[in-house]
């Protein structure tokens, strides 16, 4: 998945991707929903208050891209935006739990993979 999102991105673009975070997709997208299109800075101050338990490993992705552009494509910090960010589902842990008259109960521990890009706007 970083390799093909690499190969997407231009000169002016930096990416990072977070994989298998323990955090169902659709929790992850509410929070990657209000960061998009934001200035980076912004975006990171703006998810140290959210209260919501997905804040942080989509803050560290954006932490991680804006690293990326700073220090191998030379970019200033201050002009990144996330221009994009993308949630997907990661592989699921599943197991079973005893239930009432002799049945089974699945328990099912959803996990994502985060995609940032950021680029100079």
């Amino acid at each position: 998945m970083a390799t093909r999102l690499a190969n997407k991105i231009d000169e002016t673009s930096a990416c990072a991707v977070s994989r298998n975070v323990p955090i169902s997709a659709q929790k992850m997208r509410l929070v990657a929903d209000l960061v998009r299109g934001k200035k980076a800075t912004e975006a990171i101050a703006l998810l140290r208050f959210t209260p919501k338990t997905a804040a942080e490993p989509i803050s560290k992705a954006i932490a991680s891209a804006v690293a990326n552009a700073v220090e191998n494509k030379q970019m200033n910090a201050e002009d990144l935006v996330v221009s994009e960010i993308t949630v997907d589902g990661a592989p699921l842990r599943q197991w079973r739990r005893f239930a009432a008259r002799g049945r089974f109960r699945p328990i099912i521990r959803r996990s994502s993979h985060v995609s940032v890009v950021v680029s100079q706007g």
